[in-house]
């Protein structure tokens, strides 16, 4: 129906006639002479009609916005004077000589280059949204990376393959999406978090390099990154340590920089352990475009007369930071309130500071601080020591259980970073490696895993499965990107003893692993080669690249904060026969009555 899109025409087709489809972008009339802008996705070009062919003309006076045309006209130079550079087809025009109204449209809800529009409503009417050429932009740029991940994998000998959707529940760390059986009355398949053991499986299967872009599903509650349904890149290969794994990933990711965005990440991408990073910056996915650091200053606290900070400082859980910010006297006290109110997100009861004014000059005399007067000189002088802090600066304090310290100063250091100006460069990409392998949880009293029941542990430290797992290590490796970990994955465990060893010390016994995992247990018995792999988040990777602040933004068909679907209404319920079938009864959670 077209001889070219309509961001193609160019001064190269000067007096060509071209045939263009698209939507109705704007639509003016100037005295008798009717202007399109006629929108595809590859861009705006302008059609003018005059009245000269009488019913064309008036075929053109009946365009209204988002009506879909096809059109025939004739290329020529714009005048001069009119040329538009802000896009690809600036310096022509069509002249129109034919015209079709293939589909009249109704005024749309919401005007298309209107950014101050409701989320709930640009879901409703996604498929008019995603027409704004920012999502377009968007949906372009995912397209794309996908292209060049393919390109990459393809050319470096993977196999793309597919990997079931409808599968056994396994503990992955989320709550499952489940499937009824029809055929199995009172079963339940459940939807995939991860291809995580079919891709183990296909390693032990021989099919040494893996990968698959792949929909996962997880029932957690939701926020900006994350869907309850979302796209992966996973990938697994056999006979590779993780050394190989990870240039692999590099280049991988270096390569899809530079085709897309023409960027240069650096080569290599720095290192650093797990624990160097909550040391530092109290995350271990850290953002090292902002220059803050946290010091740990528990050992000048421990006798001081205070014991918001003498309590944690002696507590094995505890922590006690500081955090010296440039220049920060310059913060109002409303300002330092906000702050204190932001950490109270992370669970941090207050937030305490110095204001540095002239240390240099007047000492302890040049500090104010409502905290001062609990502090001993010793501790004072340690503190501005250990945080080199000068005359102008401002140190913040955290004091809590180890968990709480990191998780506000953390996200306190970033968003100081950002609100003062103080972040440095476009990306910084970093490996955090060398995490432990597991964590205690105080309120069930037993070890979890920090990433997965199959994550290998270090060769050096298999001894301290039995001695001491608090202090193992595993071989797992996360890709962070700008304070966002983009890529997971870690070396796997290859041989029996070693996952059921591990499987025990999780609290899963010999029954249960055999219910949730015998398949793969057994499995290992029967040759496994080493093997390790990563899953990248596509969605949040894309949305970095993009600029956007929310996965929503760079998926075509999203879900609410509330895992809802407004343009489907799904979820939605469904008949009492279809119920019947699956031989399901619904027990609908009783309504609190009104006292």
């Amino acid at each position: 129906m077209r001889s070219h899109y309509c961001g193609e025409p160019g001064l190269d087709q000067v007096d060509e006639t071209v045939e263009l489809c698209g939507w109705v972008n704007r639509r003016r009339d100037h005295g008798g002479v009717i202007f399109i802008d006629l929108r595809d996705r590859t861009g705006l070009v302008q059609v003018v009609y005059d009245p000269d062919v009488e019913d064309v003309f008036a075929t053109a006076e009946k365009v209204r916005t988002e009506y879909v045309l096809r059109v025939k006209g004739r290329v020529r130079r714009r005048p001069e004077g009119t040329v538009n550079p802000e896009i690809s087809t600036g310096e022509i025009e069509v002249l129109g000589k034919e015209l079709e109204i293939l589909n009249a449209a109704r005024t749309p809800p919401f005007v298309l280059d209107d950014d101050d529009v409701s989320e709930e409503l640009r879901l409703r009417y996604r498929y008019i949204d995603l027409r704004r050429p920012e999502m377009l932009e968007r949906m372009q740029l995912r397209s794309h990376v996908t292209r060049l991940l393919r390109e990459y994998l393809d050319n470096n000998g993977f196999m793309d393959m597919e990997t079931p959707m409808l599968t056994k529940a396994t503990p992955e760390g989320a709550r499952d999406y489940l499937v009824p059986s029809r055929t199995h009355a009172g079963k339940f398949f459940a939807l995939p978090q991860s291809p995580q053991l079919f891709k183990q499986l296909l390693m032990m299967s021989g099919m040494d390099r893996y990968y698959q872009i792949v929909r996962c599903f997880r029932d957690e509650d939701l926020r900006a990154d994350r869907q309850p349904e979302f796209t992966q890149l996973d990938v697994e290969m056999s006979f590779m340590n993780e050394e190989q794994i990870m240039q692999h990933m590099e280049d991988m990711i270096r390569g899809v920089f530079k085709g897309a965005l023409d960027v240069d990440l650096p080569d290599p991408f720095p290192r650093m352990t797990w624990a160097e990073a909550m040391d530092r910056f109290g995350s271990d996915r850290p953002d090292l475009r902002c220059p803050l650091e946290l010091k740990d200053v528990a050992d000048l606290m421990r006798d001081v007369d205070f014991k918001v900070f003498s309590g944690p400082a002696s507590d094995p859980a505890g922590r006690v930071a500081a955090l010296r910010v440039p220049q920060g006297c310059k913060l109002s006290r409303k300002e330092i309130d906000d702050y204190t109110k932001y950490v109270g997100i992370y669970g941090a009861r207050g937030l305490a500071y110095i204001k540095v004014n002239e240390w240099t000059a007047k000492g302890r005399e040049g500090l104010q601080s409502p905290i001062l007067k609990f502090l001993p000189d010793e501790a004072v002088n340690g503190i501005m020591e250990r945080t080199g802090a000068e005359d102008g600066d401002l140190v913040f304090f955290g004091a809590d259980k180890a968990t709480v310290v990191n998780e506000a100063l953390g996200a306190l250091r970033v968003k100081l970073g950002e609100d003062l100006g103080l972040m440095e460069g476009e990306w910084r990409p970093l490996w955090v490696v060398d995490f432990p392998m597991f964590e205690w949880d105080g309120k069930d009293k037993r070890w979890t895993s920090l990433h997965h029941p199959f994550t290998a542990p270090r060769e050096e430290d298999l001894e301290l499965l039995d001695s001491d797992p608090g202090k193992c290590l595993s071989r797992a490796y996360d890709m962070v990107l700008n304070g966002t970990e983009v890529g997971g994955g870690s070396m796997r465990i290859h041989r029996t003893q070693v996952q059921s060893k591990v499987l025990e010390l999780l609290g899963i016994g010999e029954q249960e692993a055999e219910d949730k995992f015998g398949f793969l247990l057994n499995a290992l018995e029967y040759g496994c080669p080493p093997h390790g792999g990563l899953a990248f988040g596509l969605d949040r990777l894309v949305m970095l690249m993009a600029g956007a602040s929310s996965i929503r933004d760079v998926m075509a068909f999203p879900k609410t904060q509330t895992a809802a679907c407004p343009l489907t209404e799904a979820p939605s319920e469904v008949s009492p026969a279809q119920l019947r079938e699956l031989s399901i009864r619904l027990r609908l959670p009783q309504k609190e009555e009104a006292s």
